[in-house]
């Protein structure tokens, strides 16, 4: 079955109101390390050389939590609406991925982040003579049966007995059969889609679970696992530089970081040729090799014609946030012999910490004049120096 055409649902849909309210929305978006849960597991299986197709299910609301999360590791991913119940959303998924030609489907909670590689291979290894796949733990702790107004009414023998986990992998055919069997019967109660092949007769093998893999329920333990992943290692600290140039051309003001400050000549460009954000722009995308300004925004589209060059600031920095990037610091240098930057540098700061959503102190705007050699010197155009610092989730490779 290794070999086979393996496809994952990851399940998306919930609310997860168990933990409670947060101004990041439902828990799979909440970040831990920096990163949203929900993309630190769509990257355990993107990364996994066995997977073909993934599928996630996500509530109708969260098309724009999804795709700001996911980032470019939605590129590929089918995206469905979800339903009332996880089994709903589970059976909408599959549904999805039924002309993948797929012999396997993997079904993964979204809010398990920490899976992992060899996880994953041992529940595909476990897909064999047209059995289910379960990861599961042995139950350690002593189990008790609760009785009326909360006295004990017994112990309960743990001797074989799991805490079932994620992934649970089954053969496609099967599994898709087994929801549409009980989505015909109205039966919605099941908790997961072991239980659904239980219900239909297909044999399920036990494999080791992981106790890293853990379900992220309550606030509590999503807390615990920001912790973990904060606490880990050299953090992943990068640094972009980016440099632009535009010529003079008849006009009245110069775009200077945001700021238009009248001058006797604009400058001259596509879009309104402010030099210090086009070069802060490629130093943002530089942190994380998402190309430059012109990959994104090419001057040969007469979209981008004229347009304000905050756009490209706003666009870069969203680019770097959906990675997990929080930006520390940007430093802006402008060469030019005029106009003249003091008078004009705190708008500029302020300008700047609005699109980078940093603080102040945490932008540096700087002007030099180039001594009067080379074109800068002559006043025939203005260039511009930025430097951006950006840390990102995860530690630095050894």
């Amino acid at each position: 079955m290794a070999a086979g055409r393996i496809g994952v649902v990851i399940v998306a849909a919930g609310r997860g109101e168990r933990a409670g309210q947060s101004g990041e929305g439902p828990k799979q978006y909440r970040r831990i390390g920096g990163e949203p849960v929900i993309r630190r597991t769509l990257r355990a299986f993107r990364d996994h050389p066995a997977v073909s197709d993934i599928a996630v299910a996500i509530h109708p609301d969260d098309s724009e939590l999804f795709r700001d999360a996911a980032g470019e590791l939605a590129s590929g991913v089918i995206v469905v609406h979800g339903g009332a119940t996880r089994q709903a959303s589970t059976r909408l998924a599959l549904l999805s991925l039924v002309e993948r030609g797929l012999d396997a489907a993997l079904i993964h909670d979204a809010v398990r982040p920490f899976v992992d590689a060899s996880l994953i291979d041992r529940v595909v290894d476990g897909l064999a003579d047209g059995c289910g796949s379960l990861p599961a733990m042995p139950v350690s702790d002593t189990l008790k049966k609760g009785g009326m107004s909360g006295i004990v009414a017994g112990t309960v023998p743990r001797a074989g007995l799991f805490a079932a986990q994620t992934p649970q992998g089954f053969p496609f055919a099967a599994i898709l059969d087994a929801h549409e069997r009980a989505f015909s019967a109205g039966r919605s109660d099941f908790t997961d889609d072991a239980a659904i092949a239980e219900w239909a007769d297909i044999p399920v093998r036990l494999v080791e679970g992981s106790a890293d893999n853990v379900k992220l329920t309550w606030a509590r333990e999503i807390e615990m696992a920001n912790a973990r992943l904060s606490a880990a290692g050299f953090p992943d600290v990068r640094t972009g530089n980016g440099y632009d140039v535009h010529s003079f051309e008849d006009g009245d003001h110069v775009m200077l970081c945001g700021v238009p400050i009248p001058h006797g000549r604009r400058l001259s460009g596509h879009s309104d040729a402010d030099v210090g954000l086009h070069a802060l722009t490629d130093a943002l995308l530089a942190t994380c090799g998402a190309g430059d300004i012109g990959t994104h925004f090419p001057p040969s589209d007469m979209k981008w014609k004229g347009a304000a060059s905050r756009i490209f600031v706003e666009e870069a920095v969203r680019i770097v946030r959906a990675r997990g990037g929080r930006i520390a610091n940007a430093d802006i240098t402008l060469i030019a012999e005029a106009p003249k930057v003091g008078p004009h540098r705190t708008a500029m700061t302020q300008a700047l910490s609005a699109m980078l959503g940093i603080a102040p102190d945490r932008v540096s705007v700087k002007a030099t004049t180039n001594e009067k050699l080379g074109f800068i010197g002559r006043e025939e155009g203005i260039a511009a120096i930025a430097t951006a610092t950006v840390v990102y989730p995860g530690e630095l490779p050894e």
